[in-house]
């Protein structure tokens, strides 16, 4: 049974939080296993600040860093790909948030 939902190319995930700092409100996690993680990469690793935006919001700022087997090259689509579905996550959990603030209050 996976617990994603259905059209995802995958069934799990393995993250490692490497770094919490709740002083400068940055985290930083690793990709390091799963049927998600795809061939020829070693692991992914994920550099998250928040800042607080001018609107009384925070910004989120996310860098990642792939780390490949041997001399594999990963192409610029796959990484905005990549991309493209963090974001859509970002999305989903914005609104959950959003619709939810004793969540995490």
């Amino acid at each position: 049974m996976s617990l994603f939902h259905a059209g995802r190319d995958f069934n799990s995930v393995r993250y490692r939080i490497d770094e919490l700092n709740e002083e400068t409100y940055t985290y930083n996690y690793s990709l390091v296993g799963g049927d998600s993680l795809a061939e020829k990469l070693q692991k992914i690793t994920y550099e998250v600040k928040f800042e607080q935006s001018p609107d009384g919001g925070s910004i989120s700022k996310v860098t990642s860093n792939y780390y490949t087997d041997g001399d594999f090259v990963l192409k610029g689509d796959d990484i905005k790909a990549g991309k493209e579905k963090v974001m859509a996550m970002y999305k989903v959990v914005e609104a959950y948030l959003l619709q939810n603030p004793d969540a995490y209050a």
